[in-house]
């Protein structure tokens, strides 16, 4: 895998955090499943 820096706001990061932790992800997990759905 390769590291990819990504700009947030604290916003979308608070909503990052909160949604990966609901799934009981990490942020990086919650990010690629948010990808591949976009991607679909």
């Amino acid at each position: 895998m390769q590291v990819v820096a990504v700009r947030l706001t604290a916003g979308e990061l608070d909503a990052l955090d909160a949604a990966a932790a609901k799934r009981d992800m990490t942020r990086s997990e919650a990010i690629r499943v948010a990808l591949a759905h976009f991607a679909a």
